[in-house]
């Protein structure tokens, strides 16, 4: 066996370089040429599992936002003296509330799943508070939308009389809730793994509530007359001015997750939610005297504010599938001072 011959400096140094990504620059000085990592999960697995949720989950979170804010404008308007915006506002609420209800099971898979969230009650957990907190805003919403579609006949008998002497205290018992109502599902996203909702925290709650705001002002001016519409032209204004300025603090806070935001599916239906919103509220600022106007800047704030919900349910699938959302945030937070 025969010793190896000793290699020069030169052939050392380009060994060097092909081992740890170093070149010669000229002289005697070196440059590091490290390629950027790629972030690669264990055997092509995701670092995080995707949601299994389907579309009946954005669906929930534009339902349940509406919900609370027709909840909201019915109570003003009946302590105003509005009766076609109560009345809309009272039988909007239950209407998306139920529907919200329904898709909230039909994701669940089995409906006694929801009955035993109600078991157990724990502040820590954003499941279990928001389910108390559909349980609390539903019963006044049903009663309140209960006493508007009594039939004449009954208006005069006994119960009839009750319920409609219970449709206030109901309907302000609702609307106190409605707040929570309309915020608690952005803390449920936010409160999960997933990177872009996570990410989010600080924000969502901003985006989710102007966007019921939006929804819920853009629903009644589209079925009641102008002349009653001043409190829901008011409500979308706010609504849609908050969660449009929201959102883009989102894109230019989050770094690079913004990317899940900005980019493919979430960025087209966000980019669609936008457009809809700006224009619901330039119909809602401009267009107070004119029906047509009104109906149609409500329709396009009810579905901007329906693109938003699946705009950011898409970022949050597409955020779990790439590694980096996961991996450069937590070396970041590592290395922060």
């Amino acid at each position: 066996m025969t010793p190896r011959e000793p290699r020069s400096d030169a052939g050392a140094a380009d060994t060097r370089a092909r081992v740890f990504g170093r070149r010669k620059r000229g002289g005697s000085g070196e440059e590091l040429m490290v390629p950027r990592a790629e972030f690669r999960s264990y055997y092509g697995r995701p670092v995080l599992k995707p949601p299994v949720w389907e579309w009946k989950v954005p669906a929930y979170l534009f339902t349940g936002g509406l919900a609370a804010g027709t909840s909201l404008l019915a109570a003003g308007a009946d302590l105003t003296g509005r009766p076609a915006l109560r009345r809309v506002g009272r039988t909007g609420s239950l209407a998306a509330l139920l529907a919200s209800g329904y898709l909230l099971v039909a994701d669940l898979g089995r409906p006694e799943r929801f009955h035993h969230m109600l078991r157990v009650a724990k502040p820590t957990s954003p499941m279990s508070v928001g389910t108390w907190i559909l349980t609390a805003f539903g019963p006044g919403a049903g009663v309140a939308a209960a006493a508007e579609v009594l039939p004449a006949g009954l208006r005069r008998s006994l119960p009839g009389r009750l319920l409609r002497a219970a449709a206030r205290p109901a309907g302000l018992s609702s609307a106190l809730v409605a707040p929570a109502v309309a915020s608690y599902t952005a803390v449920l996203l936010s409160q999960t793994a997933v990177p872009a909702w996570h990410e989010a925290h600080a924000e969502l709650p901003f985006v989710f509530t102007g966007s019921a705001a939006a929804s819920s002002g853009g629903f009644a001016m589209a079925l009641i007359p102008v002349e009653e519409a001043g409190p829901a032209r008011a409500l979308a204004v706010f609504g849609a001015a908050t969660e449009l300025v929201a959102s883009k603090v989102l894109e230019n806070r989050l770094g690079l997750t913004a990317e899940a935001y900005t980019t493919g599916k979430a960025h087209r239906l966000r980019k669609w939610s936008e457009r809809l919103t700006a224009a619901g509220l330039l119909g809602a600022l401009a267009g107070h005297r004119s029906r047509a106007v009104s109906v149609a800047a409500g329709a396009a704030l009810l579905a901007g504010s329906a693109l938003q919900r699946f705009g950011v349910f898409e970022a949050g699938i597409e955020s779990t599938k790439d590694p980096k959302y996961v991996v450069v945030p937590q070396r970041q937070r590592v290395n922060r001072p």
